[in-house]
């Protein structure tokens, strides 16, 4: 079967860029384009929808984001959907990993862990399990950890007290 024609502008002959649009969307979407969306908007949508395919799309935390900032409204869009860790200076970090236990002391920069110093909670995990792990979820301090070939973690911190 013969290919249409085309003009120098990529498009068949006699048809208009905003047809031309409103197909390559269809086609995307396998969907009819709804007959409000601009041309301009449906460029865009292309052009994300091409580089999605091609790169990947926005993550699952990015997605979660941007619904709750749309259902919030701009006050929300300030507030961080995840709190920063923050541990006092001379709080002390126990861990217990294949039944040996690890004490690290939290620093004004960074911490210490048996006269050695370490920039991040990570880099500290690294170097007791030789793998990359997170660090603030090595030692309990977020959701999500496991203890895979260790006995349950055993996590403390404790805080210096404001006298």
């Amino acid at each position: 079967m013969p290919r249409p024609r085309r003009s120098g502008s990529g498009l068949p002959v006699g048809e208009s860029p905003a047809a031309a649009r409103r197909q390559e969307w269809e086609r995307l979407h396998g969907m009819r384009a709804p007959a409000a969306l601009s041309p301009d908007f449906l460029q865009r949508d292309i052009a994300y929808r091409l580089q999605a395919d091609q790169h990947g799309a926005l993550s699952a935390d990015a997605r979660r984001r941007l619904v709750a900032l749309a259902n919030g409204g701009p006050a929300r869009a300030r507030e961080p959907l995840i709190s920063t860790l923050r541990i006092k200076p001379g709080s002390t970090l126990l861990r217990e990993w294949h039944g040996r236990t690890y004490t690290v002391l939290a620093l004004e920069e960074g911490f210490e862990m048996a006269g050695q110093r370490f920039a991040s909670l990570s880099e500290i995990a690294r170097h007791i399990t030789g793998a990359h792990w997170s660090g603030p979820r090595f030692f309990g301090l977020r959701r999500g950890g496991g203890t895979t070939g260790s006995a349950p973690a055993r996590q403390q911190i404790e805080g210096t007290r404001d006298a």
